[in-house]
Formats: structure tokens, C-alpha cells, sequence
């Protein structure tokens, strides 16, 4: 049996198919959470109103070049910190995931114990790790990387975990077919399972794009200039609190939005490939 298949399986057997007067409910629901959504949106706005928050001359100052330059710069130093924890991150936690599947009981647990850590526990802790305990023992790292390697550290745990599940998920069979031909375990894991499991995580790892980029946000605290850090300077100098953080929640919610549809597309495609195959 395929590993779609066993998924869909597991889905009718969790999750029974609602019937007509489950769905009636879901639709009452659904659109009683669209106009809550609504209410609270007017009230919101009707307060921006009633504060001057809406009054255009506090928006147009967002139009100009040199602001748009300085939250660029955030922009750029959020996608740098992203980017380079990402190259780091989602290796590593393929080496994590093939460590823990290992059959040597040492290199298994070391990698468990790794992973298990670094996924319970919050990435700010790691961040202030770097920023106050290791300086108290002479250990300093620049801004940079304060903020980049506790971003190395916490997603490879949860990237291990993403990658050991496409391992499993792969079907037993093309074990037994690499096996059939005479391929070792190590071959077979390089040259089968591994490039179907790298297929399968692929949504799941731009996913953990999506939860680097707001990670990222945390450079606030050690005062890297990523976009977060940009914005919050910005508001001393116009005193616009809420504008401000309202334009750089846009630049966040578009960027995430892009990644997850990105996420999505991929997801979809490959399971046309495998109901066509």
C-alpha cells in the first residue's frame, strides 16, 4: 500500500465525512465567524476614526524614499538572517533525521537528545543564551549571529523531525526494490528513499521557511537591524506607533502569504502526480 493511500486511510478513519446536518452546522458557523470577523473589523476601524489614526497625513509619510529605504534595509537583513539559517538549518536536519534513524544506538540517542531538546525549548531562551550567558563566560558572537545560529539551532530540531517522517513515509516497497537489485541500506538511502522524501517534505519544509522568517523578528533583541527592529525605530522618529506597525505587519503577512501559496502549489502538484500514478 502507497503512503497516499495508508494517508488517506488514516484520514477516513480519524475524521468521519460530515453528513447534511453536519455540514448545515459547519456553514452556520462558518459565516457566523465571518461576520464576527467583520463586526470586529468595523469596530476597529471606526476607533482608528475616532483617534485620527485614519487621517492620511499619518499614511503618506510612508511613501517617502528615504522610510522605504530604511525598512528595506530591515527587509533585507530579515531575508539575509532567513536565508542563511535556512542553507544551515534544513541540512542539518536531514544529517539530524539519518542520525536518529541510525542503528547505532549512540548516534541515535545523541541525535534524539538534540532534537528533543532544541524542540522544547522556546527560541527566545537560545537567543538570550547568546546574549547574556555565554558573554558572562567570555564567549561573544557579533549581532549577526547572535540572533542567526539559535535560528540554526532550534530549526534543525523541528527540520529533523520534518525530514524523518518523509523517510518513513516512503513506501516499504522501494526498501525492498532497492534491496531486490542489490543496493545496501546506505546506498538505497542515498540514491531511493532520500530523493522521494525530499519530495514528499518539500511543502512541509517551506513551511519552516515561513516560521524562520518570523523568528526573525526576535533580532529585536539583540538589536540586529531586521525589519521588526527598523520598524520599532521608526516609530521614535515619527511617533506613529500604530501606522507603523500596521505597514511592516503588511510586509510580513505578503511575504508569508507568498511562501504558503508557493507551499501549497507544490503540495497539490505532487499529489496529481501520485493519484496519476
Amino acid at each position: 500500500m502507497s503512503a497516499a493511500s495508508n494517508s488517506s486511510t488514516a484520514t477516513q478513519v480519524l475524521f468521519d465525512a460530515p453528513g447534511p446536518k453536519g455540514r448545515r452546522r459547519i456553514l452556520i458557523l462558518s459565516i457566523l465567524s465571518v461576520v464576527a470577523i467583520l463586526a470586529i473589523l468595523a469596530g476597529a476601524l471606526w476607533q482608528f476614526h475616532a483617534n485620527g489614526q485614519l487621517d492620511p497625513n499619518k499614511w503618506v509619510v510612508y511613501l517617502r524614499a528615504d522610510y522605504i529605504a530604511f525598512l528595506g534595509q530591515g527587509l533585507w537583513g530579515t531575508l539575509k538572517v532567513t536565508a542563511l539559517a535556512a542553507v544551515v538549518a534544513f541540512p542539518l536536519g536531514l544529517l539530524l533525521a539519518l542520525a536518529r534513524l541510525s542503528r547505532v544506538k549512540l548516534v541515535s540517542t545523541l541525535a534524539a537528545v538534540w532534537i528533543e531538546f532544541y524542540r522544547g525549548i522556546p527560541m527566545l531562551l537560545v537567543v538570550y543564551a547568546f546574549l547574556l550567558a555565554l558573554p558572562a563566560f567570555g564567549v561573544t558572537f557579533p549581532r549577526f549571529w547572535m540572533l542567526v545560529i539559535p535560528m540554526i539551532l532550534v530549526s534543525s530540531a523541528s527540520t529533523a523531525e520534518v525530514f524523518r517522517a518523509g523517510i518513513n513515509a516512503v513506501d516499504k516497497g522501494q526498501h525492498e526494490a532497492a534491496a531486490a537489485i542489490g543496493l545496501g541500506r546506505r546506498d538505497a538511502m542515498a540514491s531511493v528513499i532520500l530523493p522521494q522524501a525530499v519530495r514528499l517534505v518539500l511543502p512541509s519544509l517551506i513551511l519552516a521557511l515561513v516560521s524562520l522568517l518570523k523568528d526573525s523578528t526576535l533580532g529585536y533583541v539583540v538589536s540586529y537591524n531586521e525589519l521588526q527592529f527598523q520598524g520599532k525605530t521608526l516609530v521614535s522618529i515619527t511617533r506613529y506607533l500604530v501606522q507603523t506597525y500596521l505597514v511592516v505587519s503588511v510586509i510580513y503577512i505578503v511575504i508569508n502569504f507568498l511562501l504558503t501559496r508557493i507551499a501549497l502549489a507544490l503540495d497539490a502538484r505532487m499529489k496529481a502526480r501520485s493519484a496519476a500514478s
